[in-house]
């Protein structure tokens, strides 16, 4: 049984401003360097490293990094130098925001230093549409608008901006060795894909980029996407090159991504053409495929009185390299399940629902793939959050993709609820066993044994 070992209240700092200050509106940590973000209600992102949650009262009355309102979303990102991969890869954090005078958007990119402090990075990229200024950070000539959205995974990160209807798929690479402490980035844009639907949420984990979209989720090899299609050049200097994503398919995968991150491909003099590729969302290139939530669940919304509305897909949780776990518009929680896709064949997957414990509004799960028992946070968004145990989240997969063993892959059990005296904004998971609660003006962090 899971018991709560641990648990601290930390009071947030408030600003030095007249009446009102801004609350805090959405939180994110990283926890390979105890690194916390948090937005607030004026757009602006406060950022922390080092930040031990159970041993602090307050969190410091001056973060590291203070980047100025407006922001419309951000994430952490792992750097991992090529061609040895390195356990403990970089960490570095971006943000996106409006430029004040331009139609184009502002990514700001922190890596943390040795000294465990964020500096700004500079950053090399020889794209069109993609510019850097050392004032402001990488220019995109990407007209703002509503419904941004950016997630980080180890290498990559994707940005959806839903008034454009499109996804950007970027590449991060460091120039200096593993050994050193600089900040010098090379970015790549590596693939856009035009939307035709829309896309509630977005996930990038394990090598797998998928879309919540209404009544299911679409599934993209992260590895394919990246990779393009390769042009080979004779004679060429070799300014392209290939990055490395140990996440993927082990610590000796490299990955070529269509541009300029700079390292040898062959002895032959070989390059990549530097350009993005382009995708449509509902094309099945590259072994893409669309896995729809059970007809019957859909089927049972028939059955109510209201009008029938489609269900979306508005949170995805990676649990373990092959396990994602999905929460629907109407609160239910789904499994994902996908089989390992052979190359040049289509992703095998199939999709569960899980037992309805309550009217889920935010979930939190942080995969760790030696752990055969995965602890899932969930809540009504109201004062109580209910740990649930998902057990056997690894079974073999047969032949076909799909499992015997189908009732284990779904096995989840409540077995502890934990109560806040404020009305939860978001969960937030610390560890595989740890959680970070957002309320209204606090922040709680739980931790289990």
């Amino acid at each position: 049984m899971v018991v709560i070992s641990r648990a601290s209240k930390l009071s947030l700092p408030n600003p030095s401003l007249p009446s009102s200050p801004p609350q805090i509106t959405s939180a994110l940590y990283e926890p390979n360097s105890l690194s916390l973000a948090l937005m607030r209600s004026d757009s602006s992102i406060s950022l922390y490293s080092s930040i031990s949650l159970f041993t602090l009262s307050s969190l410091p009355s001056t973060p590291q990094v203070l980047i100025p309102s407006p922001s419309y979303s951000f994430t952490f990102l792992l750097l991992n130098h090529t061609p040895n991969p390195n356990p403990s890869p970089r960490v570095a954090f971006i943000a996106v925001g409006p430029h004040r005078s331009e139609p184009k958007l502002v990514l700001r990119l922190y890596v943390l230093k040795r000294n465990n402090f964020y500096a700004k990075a500079q950053v090399f990229c020889k794209q069109k549409g993609v510019s850097f200024d050392e004032k402001l950070g990488v220019l995109l000539d990407i007209n703002h608008g509503v419904g941004l959205k950016l997630v980080g995974s180890v290498n990559f990160f994707a940005m959806y901006s839903l008034s454009s209807s499109k996804i950007w798929v970027f590449g991060v690479k460091l120039m200096d060795g593993g050994g050193d402490d600089g900040v010098r980035v090379k970015l790549m844009r590596c693939a856009v894909i035009e939307c035709c639907k829309p896309v509630w949420s977005l996930s990038l984990s394990f090598g797998f980029m998928i879309l919540g979209e209404d009544n299911g989720v679409r599934v993209l090899n992260l590895r394919s996407l990246v990779k393009g299609k390769v042009k080979k050049i004779k004679n060429s200097s070799l300014p392209n090159g290939i990055i490395g994503d140990y996440g993927f398919d082990g610590p000796t995968e490299r990955i070529a991504c269509n541009g300029y991150l700079d390292e040898k491909i062959d002895k032959h003099s070989v390059s990549v053409k530097q350009r993005s590729v382009k995708y449509k969302q509902d094309s099945d290139e590259g072994g893409a495929c669309f896995l729809a939530f059970r007809m019957k669940e859909v089927e049972g919304l028939k059955s109510t009185k209201m009008p029938l509305m489609s269900l979306k897909a508005i949170s995805i949780q990676a649990v373990s390299l092959k396990k994602f776990l999905i929460l629907d518009s109407s609160g239910n929680l789904h499994m994902l399940h996908l089989s390992s896709p052979v190359a040049g064949s289509n992703i095998i997957g199939h999709i569960r629902q899980l037992p309805h414990v309550m009217n889920v509004q935010k979930l939190a799960v942080h995969p760790d793939i030696s752990l055969r028992t995965q602890t899932i946070w969930i809540t009504d968004g109201y004062h109580s959050v209910n740990v649930m145990v998902a057990s056997d989240m690894d079974a073999a997969d047969n032949e076909n993709g799909t499992n015997e063993s189908e009732e284990n892959l779904t096995q989840c059990s409540v077995i502890e609820a934990i109560f806040v005296g404020e009305k939860i904004q978001d969960l937030v998971p610390l560890a595989a066993n740890g959680l970070l609660i957002l309320g209204q003006g606090n922040l709680y962090a739980y931790a289990n044994s």
